[in-house]
């Protein structure tokens, strides 16, 4: 059945010889080289696609930074990217480049761009913690990610990493890559390379710098911001004396020089140390943006701050924090202005590393008896004068009747003295008098922003307001009656020189807020305020001072707001969380820090005494006490009542007799003592707590 050629493959020849061993090896490995290398075509062609273009090598794309100068020209602050000329490799201290090596990459002179002892070793780690934990990157790859690639972490972006890592190795050797990496690397506050980094950290090129200095710098590369030496000065210090362990195990240093380096404080600049003048320089971030739009080149913006001033600042609220913190004063605010609006300090809390939110601009708190001088101000205004009598005597307006801080009532006093003395009851009664409208446009007139509303304990300072507005309307009492906005920025250039903003005499709000005699009038009462009132602490021998101490219901705030000859100061204490500190008065925390302050701040800045403001109407005549007592003797032949004079419409506000204005019910007995059932406003006792009304009430 079989034909030919079927059942005997050997017939008509002989059989193929079995291929060998060594044979089998070459042919398998043919087929696999094959198919690897089409592989590898495959890969490469799909992982290479959408690579950067690599002359991005040689070219910086960076923020602009924004370099902040005091009235001076002296360094505040530079935001933004800071990048300096690359450091010379070969100038730097043997140990600069070694610390690098040693913390980030140990084999770096031995591998191809990647290293595989060390992704093994890091994969290993990652799977017994269950977690990424440790890294298995070289320095070449961490300069090609740098360089040409995204954050983004995916499979895609570490085979491309790879890719560049080993161009790099072929294309550079490793004193060149070593040198791209140190010059291109970002040190966190800005700075990109070891250059701009050491300058940023301790005003000193790199060739300067110390082993432990070093360090830092090398132990900042993982987490510049979690490492700062500036706001997290302690983790910083525990990532250096790592680096240093390895450096010395590395044999780059001996143990000599790595105890040496322990025991030498590194000292961080004194710029970026001074933190509280960033508030100020955030303050300033947002106007810039307003004035010359986002930036798009390197800007240098001349302020109007004084860092020596603004030192004085800061060391004086941080005593008086550390002095007071057991009676609960844990935040304050500062703002000091001259004659014009220049801001000369400000600080916005205790800690900018600890809380970045602005308190001296962005906080509002309510005023308390701060705010009493624009109600006596509208009262000037309506004809009043400081030798008005009043009466301390209970009021009640509506359904509210305020009390004094004394608890008690002092009867018939001029209007200074209830000034001097902070009375709640001659305040609230003036105001109602007025109308509590004029109060609040004489507030608005001299630059307070905030809602005003005009229920009646307002005229107590139920407002709240910020810091800054508040330094801003009173500075029309300390430069003669002009109206100011409170500024920072006096001219914004390029580096190079070319002008970007002026600040000129258009851009002040500049105008007569305040005329005579009401100016003069003001001052002299806010003088007795000082010499004879509630902020007698805050007197200051052989300076014209005049101020206003302001304390909440329950202690939540206090405030003093003083000022002499061009340049004022006001100052907050208080809680975030705005609970109540223990009997802190206005009188107290603030004024203590407004005295330690202005002592330093007298001497520098040459201030002369308050200015009298613009002339006097024709025909005034000064107040004389003795004769106004005179005439408050009843004339027995006659019936006639002398009211005052009509008022400038000019100057303010007039009260109008005519308006509607309802009349404050007095208390048929005067020695009447506040009802307990009532909204208390005394000091109160150690061992309770003040009540807490819906209601504020003020002193």
């Amino acid at each position: 059945m079989a034909g030919p050629g079927f059942g005997n493959r050997n017939a008509g020849g002989g059989a193929r010889p079995a291929r060998t061993r060594l044979q089998q090896v070459l042919y398998w490995g043919s087929v696999l080289a094959v198919w690897g290398a089409i592989f590898l075509v495959v890969f490469f062609a799909v992982f290479a696609r959408g690579l950067p273009d690599t002359s991005a090598l040689y070219g910086i794309d960076r923020q602009p930074s924004i370099t902040y100068l005091d009235r001076n020209g002296a360094l505040i602050a530079t935001r933004g990217s800071q990048q300096a000329p690359p450091a010379d490799l070969e100038a730097l201290p043997e140990y600069v480049p070694a610390a690098f090596i040693a913390i980030e990459d140990q084999r770096f002179y031995w591998h191809p761009g990647f290293d595989p002892i060390g992704m093994t070793r890091a994969m290993a780690a990652n799977m017994r913690a269950g977690r990424i934990v440790q890294g298995g990157s070289t320095l070449t790859q961490q300069l090609a990610k740098n360089l040409f690639l995204t954050p983004d972490q995916n499979v895609r972006r570490k085979v491309q990493e790879l890719m560049l890592a080993v161009w790099l190795e072929l294309k550079f050797s490793k004193q060149e890559i070593l040198a791209l990496y140190l010059n291109r690397v970002y040190f966190g506050a800005g700075a990109y390379g070891i250059e701009a980094a050491s300058q940023r950290y301790f005003d000193k090129s790199a060739k300067d710098l110390t082993v432990g200095e070093a360090a830092l710098l090398a132990g900042l590369l993982k987490a510049p911001s979690r490492y700062s030496p500036v706001s997290e000065h302690k983790r910083a210090a525990a990532r250096a004396t790592v680096v240093l362990d390895e450096m010395q195990e590395s044999g780059v240093i001996t143990p000599e020089q790595r105890a040496a380096a322990v025991l030498e404080p590194v000292r961080v600049s004194r710029t970026l140390a001074t933190q509280h003048a960033q508030y100020f320089i955030d303050w300033l971030d947002k106007e810039i943006r307003g004035l010359v739009g986002e930036p798009t080149e390197d800007m240098i913006v001349e302020t109007t701050l004084d860092l020596t001033l603004q030192t004085a600042a800061e060391r004086n609220v941080r005593r008086i924090l550390d002095r007071d913190a057991s009676r609960g004063v844990q935040q304050a605010a500062l703002v000091a202005l001259d004659g014009d609006g220049r801001v000369r300090a400000m600080i916005g809390g205790a800690s900018y590393a600890d809380s970045q939110f602005n308190r001296a601009v962005d906080a509002r708190r309510q005023a308390g008896s701060a705010w009493k001088p624009f109600v006596y101000l509208a009262a000037m205004e309506a004809g009043y004068t400081p030798e008005t009598p009043v009466v301390d005597e209970p009021v009640r307006i509506g359904n509210w009747s305020p009390r004094n801080y004394s608890g008690t009532f002092a009867g018939e006093m001029t209007l200074a003295n209830a000034v001097a003395q902070s009375t709640n009851t001659v305040a609230a009664y003036v105001a109602d008098q007025i109308g509590r409208d004029s109060v609040a446009r004489a507030a608005r007139r001299l630059g307070i922003s905030s809602r005003i509303g005009l229920e009646p304990a307002m005229a107590l300072g139920a407002v709240e307001v910020s810091p800054i507005d508040m330094a801003t309307a009173y500075d029309a009492f300390a430069n003669g009656g002009r109206r100011v906005e409170a500024y920072g920025i006096s001219r914004i250039r390029t580096p190079q020189g070319r002008v970007i903003y002026q600040r000129g005499a258009r851009d002040a709000a500049s105008g007569q807020a305040i005329n005579n005699p009401s100016l003069y009038y003001m001052n002299q009462m806010l003088r007795g305020v000082v010499t004879s009132g509630t902020a007698r602490s805050a007197a200051i021998s052989g300076r014209d001072i005049a101020g206003k101490t302001g304390t909440t219901s329950d202690y939540k705030d206090a405030w003093f707001v003083g000022y002499t000859g061009g340049f004022v100061t006001a100052v907050w204490v208080g809680k975030d969380d705005n609970t109540a500190m223990r009997g802190v008065t206005g009188g107290a925390a603030p004024a203590a820090i407004w005295k330690g302050f202005m002592e330093a701040a007298l001497p520098r800045l040459n201030v002369q005494p308050i200015p009298n403001g613009p002339p006097m109407p024709d025909g005034w005549v000064a107040p004389d006490p003795i004769g106004d007592l005179i005439g408050d003797v009843e004339d027995p032949y006659g019936d006639s009542t002398v009211l005052p004079g009509g008022v400038d419409p000019n100057q303010g506000e007039p009260y109008d007799p005519r308006a509607s204005v309802e009349e404050p019910r007095r208390d048929p007995a005067p020695a009447e003592r506040p009802r307990r059932d009532d909204p208390p406003d005394q000091r109160p006792e150690p061992e309770a707590r003040p009540e807490k009304e819906n209601n504020p009430l003020f002193f």
